[in-house]
């Protein structure tokens, strides 16, 4: 049977969908990258809910909600590079899925769903931060003909490396 993918904007009232899939991510991803404190902090779902009720409220970004047979499965977000060195860049903040549908390939539709979308925007390049440590998701990006740059930063008590690539 073929499951029904179904990939949407985002909308006032999807806080709890947004919140739910990045803190459960973040908790089968990042618990041996991240201290048991900033997972505390940062997988915390009341925080994550005011943080995508904000967000959504203001209109920051560019989000997307991709659904399997209606349930929502995987988020993405992406916004001009926040890096005044990169002004040109588009950045990928957040890719993030249920561990439940891990390699099943609904994160490589979300992202060539937003590369399209960052393409269509009239950006050239792209890049995104990944923990170091992460080689999942390393692998990931670099399926998708990210590279790796020598720009790296400290996030919580780890490295985050950067990817760039051209669209």
């Amino acid at each position: 049977m073929k499951n029904n993918i179904n990939i949407r904007k985002v909308k006032i009232g999807d806080e709890n969908i947004l919140a739910h899939i990045q803190t459960e991510a973040w908790r089968e991803a990042f618990s041996t990258i991240i201290s048991h404190e900033d997972m505390k902090k940062y997988a915390d779902i009341n925080r994550a809910k005011e943080m995508y009720s904000m967000i959504l409220s203001e209109n920051i970004g560019n989000g997307f909600i991709l659904s399997i047979d209606g349930n929502p499965h995987c988020i993405a977000y992406w916004d001009k590079c926040r890096d005044d060195e990169f002004k040109d860049y588009a950045e990928i903040i957040c890719i993030h899925s249920l561990s439940s549908n891990w390699g099943k390939g609904y994160g490589s539709m979300m992202m060539e769903y937003i590369l399209n979308e960052i393409k269509q925007a009239g950006f050239k390049k792209v890049m995104l931060w990944v923990f170091k440590e992460n080689n999942r998701a390393r692998k990931f990006y670099e399926n998708h003909r990210f590279v790796l740059n020598d720009k790296s930063k400290k996030f919580c008590d780890a490295i985050e490396v950067m990817y760039c690539r051209e669209l």
